[in-house]
């Protein structure tokens, strides 16, 4: 997966950071590699950033590698999903778009936490000029007013089990009260039935823009977490309004509404009108402003007036629609690597005619193949897991899928990262064929025979079937016999969710 860093035009407009460490161009779920990321913008001659109407109207044409699963917070956990929605919710925190290492800074909170002594009760106070969207949902169809009550019913509904929401890792055993009113979801017999208004001692809306937050134990996390999607504030008008189709509507404060979408090819997003006044930052790191980051210093957000974005899952007819200037940014699909980068990783003659411009990133993103430890077979047999991993050439997968843009992990720590330990070493990582086949003959041992195994992949289209492929024809080197089953992304999301897989591609992506 590529999660791009766009820093020039008109993606400046848009407010939420955390989406631009999310935007997909393509998706490779596959890879237990760190991606060294190059993407593709046009800038000029047939490919513009913005393209303007004959009324001045602008409007930024991106692209998604994958279906949205939907767009409610509080049960997302994809870089697709992120992406669409985070233009429409926001959270407390953001990070500053320009300064690195990141920077922490408010968005929805009027200002950094007020700690207690102990570290167990953090108070936010609010910001007091955001609205939700105008939306028949309210009286009048006016948006109101954020409150802190919003957020306490948003993270209630993460709590309540019924929902099924795969982000209560977030909360789970950190606030006070909280793992209770969770207990007595159970108790309930529909989701509709469960009454928010209990109190949880750890979530207390002091008034209407002071939010006081209890934790069971010192967590310095919560901050990173109140700047991640799922724990953005949701109305109960809303989602009692809407219902279970509140994954396919947009009820929130953000610099864009939803026009069209999100089911089908197309999702149009329109400027909010009553978007609240924020503005592109006026500083950033040492030679920013040499390479146009600051040109937009001080400018009202957003610079667009519609956001556009097209479902293209193939990458053949992606890349000849960014050649036509019908998409503004792109990564580079590994068979038209060459196209585009010569050896020296610069841009080809060929693209540079067109006005395009590189761009040229490290990824903090992680990429492996999962396992499904309740599964039977694969649970139990610890020597079948270390034979897969012995028998996979990372190196040789980074060469031919991604054209030597990536280095084999050696954890779940990108090299950016300061906890990165660059000595570490991972017996079962070495690429051995003969360890593989010592360590499938003892696993065949604990199994009682030959072993069949089935692995899922994340997508539909042409690369992906040719990376089962890669998988399967590898694990034969050892005498091990794999399915493949290909679905589209969110019911691959749903069948990893329930537990419905057996090996698993995924990856994630650093936000």
């Amino acid at each position: 997966m590529y999660s791009l860093r766009l820093l020039r035009g008109a993606l400046s407009a848009i407010c939420d950071q955390g989406y631009l460490m999310k935007l997909i161009h393509n998706i490779f779920l596959v890879l237990p590699i760190l991606i060294s990321c190059l993407l593709l913008t046009g800038c000029g001659g047939e490919n513009k950033e913005t393209t303007s109407d004959i009324s001045g109207r602008k409007t930024r044409y991106m692209v998604l590698g994958a279906k949205v699963r939907g767009l409610d917070p509080g049960d997302i956990g994809d870089v697709t999903s992120s992406s669409i929605a985070s233009q429409f919710y926001e959270c407390l925190y953001q990070y500053h778009f320009l300064k690195r290492p990141y920077e922490l800074i408010p968005c929805l909170a009027a200002a950094m936490p007020e700690v207690s002594d102990d570290s167990l009760t953090y108070t936010i106070r609010l910001r007091d000029d955001v609205y939700f969207f105008d939306d028949p949902c309210f009286p009048g169809g006016k948006g109101r007013k954020l409150v802190a009550n919003d957020f306490i019913y948003a993270w209630k509904r993460i709590a309540n089990i019924k929902n099924l929401s795969k982000n209560w890792w977030i909360f789970d055993s950190r606030i006070v009260g909280l793992d209770e009113f969770r207990e007595y979801t159970k108790t309930v017999k529909h989701k509709k039935n469960v009454d928010y208004s209990r109190p949880i001692e750890g979530l207390v809306a002091v008034d209407n823009l002071t939010l006081r937050i209890k934790l069971t134990k010192p967590w310095p996390q919560i901050n990173h977490l109140l700047a991640h999607l799922p724990t953005a504030p949701m109305a109960k008008e809303a989602v009692d309004y809407y219902g279970d189709q509140i994954i396919n509507v947009a009820v929130g404060t953000g610099p864009f509404i939803l026009k069209q979408g999100p089911r089908g090819t197309r999702i149009v997003m329109a400027r909010n009108p009553n978007f609240r006044k924020e503005y592109y930052p006026s500083e950033g790191e040492p030679g920013d402003k040499e390479k146009g980051y600051l040109d937009d210093a001080g400018k009202e957000l957003p610079q667009v007036d519609e956001l556009v974005f097209t479902l293209i899952e193939e990458d053949q007819p992606r890349w000849l629609m960014f050649l036509q200037g019908k998409i503004d940014a792109t990564g580079i699909p590994k068979d038209n690597y060459s196209q585009a980068v010569t050896a020296e990783r610069t841009l080809t003659p060929f693209l540079k005619k067109k006005g395009i411009d590189l761009v040229i990133q490290d990824d903090p993103s992680t990429f492996w193949f999962g396992f499904n430890l309740d599964d039977p077979v694969i649970g139990k047999n610890l020597p079948l897991r270390r034979a897969m991993s012995c028998a996979w050439d990372r190196q040789e997968f980074i060469e031919v899928f991604m054209n030597g843009r990536g280095i084999a992990a050696k954890g779940v720590f990108p090299p950016m990262f300061e906890e990165f330990d660059k000595d570490y070493v991972n017996p079962w990582a070495e690429y051995n064929l003969e360890r593989a086949k010592e360590l499938l003959a003892e696993a065949e041992k604990i199994h009682g025979g030959k072993i069949t195994v089935t692995l899922s992949m994340p997508g539909v289209d042409t690369l992906f079937r040719q990376m089962g492929q890669y998988f399967k024809r590898s694990m034969a080197r050892i005498g091990l016999t794999v399915k493949l089953d290909y679905m589209d992304w969110p019911t691959f999301q749903d069948r990893v969710k329930t537990k419905s897989t057996q090996i698993f591609a995924m990856g994630w992506v650093g936000d």
